[in-house]
């Protein structure tokens, strides 16, 4: 259940930022309004799944290499945006970082 809670903040979290990216600078009313949205539910769904024992460090980890790697992606296909290797490898970093954060806190 955890996992899921999660999965749902990590979802209203990049919907929120690529609705940022559309507000204009909060100057369009209707993807100012999924910005506040997205980012509310992004935080309660976040604190379920911390209130249900997942650890802290792993969670807001999975949270953040998912989001960038997410918005990333989304910025490539959707927004026209470029994606050099070296943003790439920093994404893989970020996610490695994940990756040894969940395989430390095993041992």
């Amino acid at each position: 259940m955890t996992l899921l809670f999660l999965a749902l903040a990590i979802a209203f979290e990049v919907t929120a930022t690529v609705s940022l990216k559309f507000s204009e600078g909060f100057s369009r009313i209707g993807p100012s309004i999924v910005v506040a949205i997205g980012y509310c539910g992004a935080f309660y769904f976040l604190s379920q799944a911390l209130k249900r024992g997942m650890p802290i460090g792993v969670a807001y980890g999975i949270w953040s290499a998912i989001g960038v790697a997410a918005i990333a992606i989304i910025g490539v296909l959707l927004l026209g945006e470029k994606l050099t290797m070296i943003q790439v490898g920093g994404i893989a970093l970020v996610i490695l970082g994940v990756m040894a954060l969940e395989l430390g806190g095993a041992h």
